[in-house]
């Protein structure tokens, strides 16, 4: 991703676990100036701790999106739909997951490279076309080094 694409603050976190491998990529992307990010895109791989998430939680990433906002409001996963979207050739089927917050989107979808991706967008839908912004992370910062 590069971020001239997008207006606004961008940055990024590692989620470390006790070992010191990387278990996740989380981009923290704030388009109020400095009021809190319009958006969270997290990439976590198979086996990181933040996807095991217990049913009707909702996702890491929304989480970090309510913590960054100062929401404290009790927030649920309320449901889930996949939806399959076209990304040039290739068919990438999103799920997303409807939460007791009407401002919050989020979906969330699995890459080749079993890397589970999910989007947390304040007040701003998610449409299709952010899929085409979306460049895989490589593979080399998952990994102890």
């Amino acid at each position: 991703m590069d971020p001239g694409d997008w207006p606004g603050n961008l940055g990024a976190g590692l989620l470390p676990a006790p070992d010191g491998t990387c278990q996740g990529v989380f981009l923290r992307y704030d388009l109020f100036g400095g009021r809190g990010p319009a958006m969270i895109i997290g990439n976590l791989p198979e086996g990181s701790a933040a996807r095991d998430v217990p049913e009707g939680e909702v996702p890491f990433e929304v989480g970090q999106l309510l913590l960054a906002l100062e929401n404290d409001e009790e927030v649920t996963v309320v449901g889930t739909e996949d939806v399959p979207v076209m990304q040039g050739d290739n068919l990438l089927i999103v799920r997303r997951v409807k939460l007791s917050e009407s401002r919050i989107s989020c979906v969330q979808f699995d890459r080749s490279d079993n890397v589970l991706v999910t989007i947390a967008a304040w007040d701003r839908p998610i449409t299709d076309d952010l899929y085409a912004l979306l460049k895989p992370l490589p593979a080399e910062l998952f990994q102890q080094g």
